[in-house]
């Protein structure tokens, strides 16, 4: 594990419950931010970045397969442990589809939910580059963090996604509908022209002023990330 703490989203409506798992996790070093409901836990794992979620499948307002839906639908690759009372497999199904990474049922000891908390951080290390270079802009995996020129940028989850994206195929000339795939899921239906919306947007914030962007426009083609 990282010397940097790490963060944890824990969305649970059982607050005697998310406060002992906040509690638990706080020991062990995590900074810990809780939400007790589905709408608002998915506008906070939307709006920042965290290491883990836990979420819960029994939320009010909006349930928890719902809310790892629209996680992953805004670009929200963050490793996720849904928490379940029910008995049977299919809550496990549903989860899978809608991207869950792993499940823990209710009541559980609270050494397993440690140990699954730390596997889930160990995969996706072993499973993300340390850092990616391209000229002047530096993205961090594991950290989420982005700089260019020296200067950190702040992206959204899903703006980060396409930097990503595009960064771990540097050099090669990628089409639109590639992009629209790996950064908005194969099953996206709306406007496609969403992908020069957000190349907009990752330009105003990573370009250094008098240098070409590392985004390049390939006309009838797509866009490829180059230094030069």
């Amino acid at each position: 594990m990282s010397d940097e703490q790490r963060r944890v989203l824990v969305i649970e409506d059982d607050h005697d419950l998310a406060h002992a798992v906040a509690a638990l996790l706080g020991d062990e070093g995590f900074v810990v931010e809780q939400r007790h409901d589905g709408e608002s836990g998915l506008a906070e794992a939307i709006a920042n970045a965290y290491d883990v979620i836990v979420l819960d499948v029994m939320l009010p307002k909006r349930n928890g397969f719902n809310v790892c839906l629209d996680i992953r639908n805004a670009g929200v690759n963050t490793p996720l442990l849904m928490l379940t009372a029910k008995d049977g497999e299919m809550d496990e199904v549903e989860g899978l589809e809608v991207g869950a990474d792993d499940f823990l049922r209710k009541p559980f000891e609270r050494s397993i939910l440690l140990a699954r908390i730390q596997a889930l951080l160990r995969r996706h290390d072993r499973e993300r580059p340390q850092r990616l270079v391209v000229g002047a802009v530096s993205l961090d995996p594991l950290r989420r963090k982005v700089s260019s020129n020296d200067r950190e940028a702040t992206l959204t989850p899903r703006e980060f996604a396409l930097l990503e994206f595009l960064m771990t195929n540097a050099e090669c000339q990628l089409a639109k509908n590639e992009i629209l795939s790996a950064v908005w899921g194969s099953d996206f239906d709306g406007d496609p022209n969403i992908v020069e919306v957000y190349i907009g947007y990752l330009r105003r914030k990573i370009d250094v002023p008098g240098q070409p962007s590392i985004i390049r426009t390939l006309r009838g083609v797509g866009y490829m990330v180059s230094a030069g």
